[in-house]
């Protein structure tokens, strides 16, 4: 008798330890694009046409394919633009960034640059490129440097070729230039 008390006072202390004791369901991740794409590539070149005529080459570290291969979602994109008769015509570069193939837009997102092919870059946290209309614009601040002429420029928003010849700032317009002081006599 004196066992079976001992072993029935024994599960009566533990008993309420073990039911105050839960577990917690493990903690999902992030989901991954990985999860939901019909194809992941790594270390791409894709060619950019026109209507048959090659427009550029993008490349990618890794390129997430999804829609029927008409929507690429892109990490470390860099893409080189040219002109019909195959110019180099200004490079993108962005952290991340999204092509579809049915509209023929190109995003950038995060720390992207866009260079011309005479040394002028321009900065932003996001752009489109508009490859029916060689159209490079955004709707996000930016900055311009224009190296040779000692320029920065900056706004919300611009309108531009990809090579950064036609260049229009949308709002809150400003910037800095070095104007050479010859010919002026000094106090």
């Amino acid at each position: 008798m004196k066992r079976f008390l001992a072993l029935a006072l024994a599960v009566a202390a533990t008993a309420p330890g073990a039911c105050g004791r839960s577990t917690q369901p493990p903690v999902a991740g992030d989901v991954s694009l990985a999860d939901s794409a019909d194809q992941v590539l790594f270390d791409i070149h894709y060619i950019i046409t026109q209507q048959g005529v090659k427009r550029g080459d993008m490349y990618a570290d890794t390129m997430f394919v999804f829609n029927d291969q008409t929507k690429f979602a892109l990490r470390k994109v860099r893409a080189n633009f040219s002109t019909e008769t195959g110019v180099p015509d200004g490079t993108l570069r962005g952290d991340r960034g999204t092509y579809d193939t049915r509209t023929q837009i190109l995003e950038g997102y995060g720390n992207v640059v866009v260079t011309s092919t005479d040394g002028k870059s321009l900065r932003s946290p996001h752009l489109k490129y508009d490859q029916t209309k060689n159209l490079v614009s955004s709707d996000s601040a930016y900055t311009m440097r224009r190296p040779r002429e000692s320029q920065e420029s900056r706004g919300i928003g611009f309108q531009s070729d990809p090579n950064l010849k036609r260049f229009r700032c949308l709002r809150a317009c400003g910037g800095e230039a070095l104007v050479p002081m010859k010919g002026i006599d000094r106090p």
